[in-house]
């Protein structure tokens, strides 16, 4: 049996959201700043106008969708008609198909091994990467900076003539001729001023043209010596010295992972399944597959050449063994110090014997590492955390409490600092939830690391087990 051909003609939408067509890409073979790995594209078929999207999972598309959906269906007044996508399990999820059906659009899915019905998407992808790949081989920028030269690469496209559409996407998009006056070569060097400095230091810092900012309107620069992306309005930018450099291009090997896939034909498979079907079910031995499993390493483990599962240095330690024997284990000791302080300062148990008859719930450490936009670990931080789940509700306790903060009462007080002109002051309470008080005898076992067979009871250890 051999393959229909592909008939490509397709009705184009007649109006703005009558269709959009979606894709993930990656994950990608470097990552990005900022850790991303994918990146989302949504284009709308009447303008052929796109919308890009980094990402650190995969799993992040709904959430990217929604963002999609808000902005443009707000801009417009119209809502979306239709999604055009793959069948990636990303666009199959339960809660994919529940937005979709609450919002009223449609989902188009196209058929097994027919990528062409979402051309459009696939088109898109592959042109952006060529972009990526010509504006990084032309300039110095290590290859982590794919990321900002993909959403100037997007940028871009939107503002240039199309062959699918009469006018410029933007045009098309927003209704009005762009504007391309402000726009840079990607890459370039450019003078930026201080904005502050001293008399004698000075006046400006070289630095590297990398995009567009979507929420401001100036460029984005990069620090080659506070390693850093910031915000400018404009700059002195070096174009003709970058167009008249002859330094030899680098080759940039930017490329998507390919998912390993199993080789086997499907006629095979078939044939196999009708044989086993057929043989006796309690006689047939089990079958079990052969591949080595392991954690994969975005959850923070990966396997080394020898079978060994170790921990990445860039994640967070799952258990207190892990904690104190990664390479940060000094860091870590340090974020639990606190945390154990704090305990202790606001009397929040008493060590005493296990009682008979009673079994202690058991605890552990939650650790966190809080990072900034450019994915540099900030602060390290270690939680005691009871094992609330252990508890039987109607036996060691009868009601649970989560206090939250009204946003309505948030609002209120910064509208009174606007409007009378406060300044405004912000504060962290780190263990809030120590204010609660109980009425009933708890036990819990000590963390590791402690020495001691005693235990933890009563006073205000319950009230981190409810909230």
């Amino acid at each position: 049996m051999t393959k229909a051909p592909f008939n490509g003609k397709s009705e184009r939408a007649s109006d703005l959201l009558g269709l959009i067509h979606s894709d993930v890409c990656g994950p990608m073979n470097t990552q990005a700043r900022g850790g991303f790995h994918y990146f989302i594209t949504f284009t709308d078929d009447f303008s052929s106008y796109g919308y890009i999207y980094l990402m650190r999972h995969k799993s992040e598309a709904l959430e990217k969708f929604k963002e999609f959906r808000n902005e443009v269906q707000n801009q417009h007044g119209k809502s979306i008609k239709a999604l055009r996508s793959d069948r990636g399990g990303e666009y199959l999820s339960h809660e994919f198909d529940e937005l979709l059906k609450e919002c009223r659009i449609v989902s188009q899915l196209t058929p097994l091994g027919t990528p062409q019905w979402n051309g459009v998407s696939e088109r898109r992808n592959r042109t952006l990467l060529d972009m990526v790949r010509s504006m990084m081989s032309h300039s110095d920028l290590p290859i982590s900076f794919w990321g900002h030269a993909l959403e100037t690469a997007a940028f871009t496209l939107n503002r240039v003539p199309s062959k699918s559409v009469q006018k410029t996407p933007h045009e098309m998009w927003t209704g009005k001729r762009p504007n391309m006056s402000f726009m840079k070569i990607w890459g370039c060097k450019a003078y930026v001023k201080h904005q502050m400095s001293t008399k004698l230091e000075p006046k400006s810092h070289k630095c590297t043209f990398v995009g567009y900012p979507k929420e401001t309107k100036g460029y984005y620069f990069y620090n080659h010596k506070e390693n850093k992306v910031f915000v400018a309005r404009t700059g002195v930018f070096l174009e003709k010295d970058f167009l008249s450099s002859k330094e030899d291009r680098r080759n940039i090997e930017l490329e998507e992972v390919q998912q390993q896939q199993d080789t086997e034909p499907e006629v095979e498979r078939f044939s196999q399944t009708v044989e086993e079907n057929s043989t006796d079910l309690e006689t047939r031995p089990l079958r079990r597959s052969t591949r080595e499993r392991h954690e994969p390493e975005r959850y923070g483990f990966l396997m080394t050449t020898h079978g060994d599962v170790i921990l990445v240095d860039h994640d967070e330690p799952k258990t207190y063994q892990e904690a104190v024997s990664s390479p940060d284990s000094e860091k870590w000791l340090e974020a639990m110090r606190p945390e154990m302080d704090s305990m202790s300062d606001n009397q929040v148990w008493t060590l005493v014997k296990p009682p008979e008859g009673i079994k202690p719930i058991g605890c552990k450490w939650v650790f966190k590492k809080k990072t900034d936009m450019d994915g540099n670990v900030q602060t390290y931080k270690g939680r005691l955390v009871a094992k609330g789940y252990r508890q039987i509700h109607g036996i060691d306790y009868d009601e649970t409490f989560s206090p939250v903060a009204m946003f309505k009462s948030i609002r209120i007080l910064l509208a009174i600092a606007a409007f009378h002109d406060y300044e405004i002051w912000q504060m962290d309470v780190k263990t809030a939830f120590l204010n609660g008080k109980l009425e009933e005898d708890v036990y819990m076992t000590q963390p590791e690391g402690t020495k001691t067979n005693l235990v933890y009871t009563r006073s205000l250890v319950g009230a981190s087990f409810h909230s």
